[in-house]
């Protein structure tokens, strides 16, 4: 695939998935917050802190090349994504929670995705480091490929709820069938260097996906949140929104390297998240037969 097809192509595709976000919230999924405070600060958290601290151990013992570092911790920064909402739809979590935290969270993004890249680039200092940093200009943009198609699908459930109700499963599908072109164009703009970088981030990806899915569940249970939502909680956090990562590398930050991690992460975190949901559901029906 061209790389200027694939600069062109990710914000367009970026927005139909951002758009598709707005189309299933209200004003109301925000205010879940002030209802609801306990699960969703709890999985903020883990999202906003534990995560970026995970994957910088990671990335640090395991050596990996600066600019893939850069790129794990750019996708650490990334929030949650609909793939979260359908894998919890799946396996009968509190799908509500989720569509609040991936709401939350995205706007947070704004601010804390360009902080933590910046500081990494600052600490890793890769090749090119310069021209990779988001600064105030990038960081517009990455609110507006963020922000503004979910405002656009916002308006549209409220201006036209029977529109935006038959558009919202076209839009779903579209946005697997975006995720995946995005995810195998990716590759094919670094398939001369691809194997080497399998090597190197494929064990971390899968290992950051795994951690992240294991702490968005015990971490609620422990401070006594309910099954569904802990599972909710376990998506949220450990799938993140691997295009908005692709998107920010290629058309942002234009390197294409960057863009590797967030790749490699979104074909692995399927079948990963799919064990996952397995797992805990299994182990919450077997909680509740006991206290049966």
């Amino acid at each position: 695939m061209d790389s200027n097809l694939l600069a062109i192509g990710l914000p367009a595709a970026l927005a139909i998935i951002m758009f598709g976000l707005g189309l299933s919230l209200t004003v109301a999924d925000f205010a879940r917050i002030g209802r609801e405070p306990r699960p969703v600060a709890i999985a903020l958290a883990a999202q906003l802190l534990i995560l970026p601290a995970l994957c910088f151990a990671l990335v640090s013992m395991a050596d990996v090349d600066p600019l893939l570092a850069v790129g794990m911790m750019l996708l650490a920064a990334s929030p949650g994504g609909t793939t979260a909402n359908l894998f919890s739809h799946l396996f009968r979590g509190d799908v509500a929670l989720n569509i609040t935290l991936t709401a939350v969270n995205s706007v947070i993004a704004v601010i804390t995705l360009p902080v933590v890249v910046n500081l990494a680039v600052h600490y890793f200092d890769p090749e090119g480091a310069d021209e990779i940093g988001l600064q105030f200009a990038k960081t517009v943009q990455v609110f507006a490929i963020v922000l503004i198609p979910v405002a656009i699908g916002m308006f549209v459930r409220r201006a036209r709820p029977g529109f935006a109700h038959a558009a919202d499963k076209p839009v779903r599908i579209a946005s697997a069938l975006v995720l995946a072109l995005v995810i195998v164009g990716a590759m094919l703009a670094e398939r001369e260097n691809l194997g080497d970088y399998l090597a190197d981030i494929g064990l971390i990806a899968c290992l950051f996906c795994a951690i992240s899915l294991a702490i968005g569940y015990v971490l609620p249970r422990a401070f006594g949140v309910n099954g569904p939502q802990s599972l909710s909680s376990a998506f949220e956090v450990g799938i993140h929104n691997s295009t908005l990562a692709i998107a920010v590398a290629v058309s942002v930050l234009d390197n294409e390297t960057l863009a590797v991690p967030a790749a490699v992460y979104g074909v692995v975190m399927f079948p990963i998240a799919l064990a996952a949901g397995f797992l805990l559901t299994r182990g919450n029906a077997q909680t509740s037969t006991a206290a049966h």
